[in-house]
């Protein structure tokens, strides 16, 4: 009896094997992010922003009133943006943030979302709320709470300063993140 095919297989019209489990994985990963990514950019794009300006406008909702500067709203990202100042630039002429100077060091530019910011978000959040419900509820809690695990794990090899803040036995499957990392 000839081996199951693997659905990614399949989705990509691949005839040969993976050369291993782990680049079959990486590559299940890599697929599901952008499958997901794609739906969360069907749903930004209603409102004439993208997921990346939407991720911005959420963190400067969180770090009202004070704002952040540049460097701080990239270390927040979801996903690394290589071009804050560029993104920023565009949200400001859609009018969703403002910018001044830091009064102590005006090199500092910190920017805090406007009142449009906040009402677009206030539309939005019903919607986007629903989202992981919509993409994830054909698993279970104890699904969810293992692909959080494992998620959390494969991001330790990853050279992110954050996921270095995980402690644990990579080879046992037992690791622990401090609040906020990975």
């Amino acid at each position: 009896m000839e081996p199951r095919m693997s659905r990614l297989k399949r989705e990509i019209a691949q005839e040969r094997p993976f050369s291993s489990r782990e680049e079959e994985a990486l590559l299940n990963l890599m697929r599901t992010a952008d499958c997901i990514d794609r739906a969360f950019q069907h749903r930004t794009r209603e409102w004439g922003i993208t997921g990346t300006q939407y991720n911005v406008l959420r963190i400067l909702r969180g770090a009202q009133p004070d704002g952040l500067p540049c460097s701080a709203i990239g270390d927040r990202m979801i996903t690394a943006e290589p071009d804050i100042t560029r993104l920023l630039s565009r949200l400001k002429a859609l009018k969703l943030i403002r910018q001044q100077r830091d009064r102590l060091d005006r090199r500092v530019v910190v920017t805090q979302i406007s009142d449009s910011g906040l009402e677009l978000l206030r539309k939005m959040d019903p919607v986007i709320q629903r989202m992981p419900k919509e993409l994830l509820s054909h698993l279970n809690t104890n699904d969810h709470r293992e692909m959080i695990r494992l998620l959390e794990l494969a991001r330790l090899n990853c050279g992110d300063s954050d996921a270095r803040t995980c402690s644990g036995n990579k080879s046992s499957g037992r690791v622990t993140c401090d609040k906020g990392a990975a």
